[in-house]
């Protein structure tokens, strides 16, 4: 098929690659462009560091005060954000299963409530895994250390392919890339090709944003790994 990657990069080049190793024509055409927001650490030290992300990792290793945080341990929602911190020089790492629940379970059996977390995550992050960590007594700080910038206009390749009816597939892997993706595309005047292509989501949060509009989720991953989600493609044709 060919599909269309509107993921940030680098990850958008690297789901590419996947692609074209399938046999699939990926076209890597991101609408975010992530930035790390040189936010200073908060004062103290923590007894652990939660990344729920592979960009806050790369933005953590990156932030004023970093070199602060040597030896202090890396809870990461999974392997690819722990692989992340491990290249950012943070760690010990530990992996979880994937999502922000699994994350959280791993925070309570490695940490007794009352410890000291620091969670480096986006501009637009989710409530979890900090809110239900805070409830159950942990004290968690927020370290918003990158944010996603939308693109001020559809990418000119992706705009030619859907006009000229070159697309078949688009993978989405946030509900903020979907959710852009869609509305820079109806900008654009192409919002009835967007709705024709076949959408695959990492999960049913990142499906959320086109379901509201209307536009039904071809597949949506049972787990949110971007190997469950290219493995969709084989299933789904």
């Amino acid at each position: 098929m060919r599909v269309w990657v509107p993921r940030p990069e680098p990850g958008a080049a690297r789901t590419a690659r996947r692609l074209a190793e399938l046999g699939h024509a990926p076209l890597a055409a991101p609408v975010l462009a992530v930035r790390a927001t040189g936010a200073p650490l908060p004062p103290g030290r923590p007894d652990a560091i939660l990344l729920t992300s592979a960009n806050g990792a790369d933005a953590l290793g990156v932030a004023p005060g970093a070199a602060t945080l040597d030896g202090i341990p890396v809870l990461a929602v999974g392997a690819r954000t722990a692989a992340a911190a491990r290249a950012a020089g943070l760690g010990p790492v530990e992996a979880a299963e994937g999502d922000a629940a699994a994350l959280a379970a791993r925070v309570r059996a490695r940490l007794a409530p009352g410890s000291r977390l620091l969670h480096a995550c986006g501009a637009d992050r989710k409530a979890e895994p900090a809110a239900s960590l805070a409830a159950a007594g942990y004290a968690v700080d927020i370290l918003v250390a990158y944010a996603a910038e939308a693109a001020a206009r559809l990418p000119e390749a992706v705009a030619e392919a859907l006009a000229a009816g070159r697309l078949d597939a688009a993978l989405h892997f946030s509900r903020r890339s979907a959710e852009v993706a869609y509305e820079l595309a109806e900008a654009d005047g192409k919002g009835g090709a967007f709705r024709r292509l076949r959408h695959y989501c990492l999960s049913e949060d990142v499906a959320a944003p086109l379901e509201a509009r209307g536009i039904a989720a071809h597949f949506v991953a049972v787990r949110p790994r971007e190997e469950d989600l290219l493995a969709g493609l084989a299933d789904t044709i």
